[in-house]
């Protein structure tokens, strides 16, 4: 199909949804040229199990290939380790494992081949001397200010912020010359680091690339759906009893559209899904299907979100119907994606390193509590010789964390 497509109409599917486009003039001179093909790149850092939300990003990936566009998806291994610890060194290379097969099997419960997508892990090119070179360069160009406010929607902000999530948007940027896109494509949380790469990238004698952003998908208790944050988002791997459980405590006022992380799924979510498999299989989808009660005004359906969403803020849609809707069409989504879990002893095993568990319960350390120096044995010279213990400790496990990720092979 890719084939009889024009550059105009190209460009239209390339960025049909999108909720901001940089640079749209760069792409559609590519297309227009018709010499090669546009080169794009994806990233995502592989932090928290990977929710609902990443249906999203999927949508567009398959749409870009359908435009015939050069696609890399970039898991960002050393990112997740910068971003505040949220995942541990010594657990990065499981999750990016992990990341690889939700990725994969995400795309093709939707019917979309992933044999034309490039997988590259950020670890196989940023630790070499040229890149580390360049992340130099830019640190001798980019202010604390504007590193600071690149990440500031990002990088996990903290009181005290680590010196790593500065680090954070000059190698996002870095990534774009190193992976030879044209564009990248990401949340539109992203786009204070887009715009820090258009700025800075010409400095080190690099092109500006173009950006596309998609709007993000809010939290089921409102702000953004996060990897990190178990209480915003579905896992693709919840069951149908936590899926139920999660839309049911889900925030969802009466007759309120703004705010509403569950009507938010359907738009952002179940709408463009449906789009993409009645593009792939040629039949019509009937929409989004409620199978209410018959004591309750039975089965209702609605073809378009704007007929839902119109629906709901007059009320004749009540919360209770929109949440069981959503519930059932979540679990059809996941369906596909958790029968290949569970037929993957593989993937099993490569989630239990990945994510842990103790007791039923993700594992956490455990806290010593701080007696004071009035104790016996609480002395300062304890306290220093527990302090220089501990480095010790902390030295050894990052050697060893690192030496599992083969730098010195890079």
């Amino acid at each position: 199909m890719a084939a009889q497509m024009s550059p105009d109409e190209k460009y239209t599917l390339i960025t049909r949804g999108l909720q901001e486009v940089l640079g749209g003039d760069q792409i559609k001179a590519i297309l227009e040229a018709n010499e090669r093909p546009l080169r794009l790149y994806w990233g995502t850092a592989p932090t928290g199990r990977p929710h609902c939300g990443y249906f999203v990003p999927m949508v567009k990936l398959a749409e870009f290939l359908r435009a015939d566009v050069e696609v890399t998806v970039l898991l960002a291994d050393i990112h997740a380790f910068l971003d505040n610890l949220k995942a541990p060194i010594e657990l990065v290379r499981h999750r990016v494992e992990f990341y690889s097969r939700v990725v994969r099997t995400m795309l093709e419960s939707l019917g979309v081949s992933t044999e034309k997508l490039r997988f590259v892990t950020g670890s196989s090119y940023q630790l070499t001397p040229e890149y580390s070179m360049d992340t130099y360069r830019l640190a001798a160009h980019v202010t604390e200010h504007d590193a600071k406010k690149a990440g500031a929607e990002v990088v996990k902000q903290v009181d005290s912020a680590l010196l790593s999530g500065l680090l954070y948007p000059g190698m996002q940027a870095l990534d774009e010359e190193y992976l030879g896109c044209d564009a990248q494509f990401g949340g539109v949380d992203q786009r204070k680091i887009f715009t820090f790469a258009e700025k800075y990238m010409p400095t080190l004698g690099y092109k500006k690339r173009a950006h596309l952003m998609n709007p993000m998908v809010p939290g089921l208790a409102g702000g953004k759906m996060s990897s990190s944050d178990p209480n915003s988002k579905i896992d693709v791997l919840d069951d149908a009893k936590t899926v139920k459980k999660k839309i049911g405590a889900a925030f969802c006022a009466p007759g309120e559209v703004e705010g509403n992380g569950v009507l938010a799924f359907v738009k952002n979510v179940l709408f463009p899904v449906y789009a993409l498999r009645s593009q792939s299989s040629g039949e019509s989808q009937e929409g989004f299907y409620i199978n209410r009660p018959a004591q309750y005004g039975g089965p209702i359906s609605f073809p378009t979100y704007e007929a839902l969403e119109e629906a709901y803020a007059s009320q004749s849609l009540t919360p209770m119907d929109l949440k069981s809707g959503v519930t059932d069409e979540i679990n059809k989504l996941l369906k596909p994606i958790q029968e290949s879990y569970v037929a993957d002893k593989e993937w099993q095993e490569i989630a239990e390193r990945a994510y842990p568990v103790e007791g039923g319960k993700a594992k956490k350390d455990k806290k010593k509590k701080d007696k004071g120096s009035r104790y016996p044995g609480g002395g300062a010279e304890k306290k220093a010789e527990q302090t220089e213990e501990e480095k010790k400790e902390v030295r050894g496990s990052v050697e060893e964390a690192m030496e599992n990720l083969n730098v010195g092979q890079q």
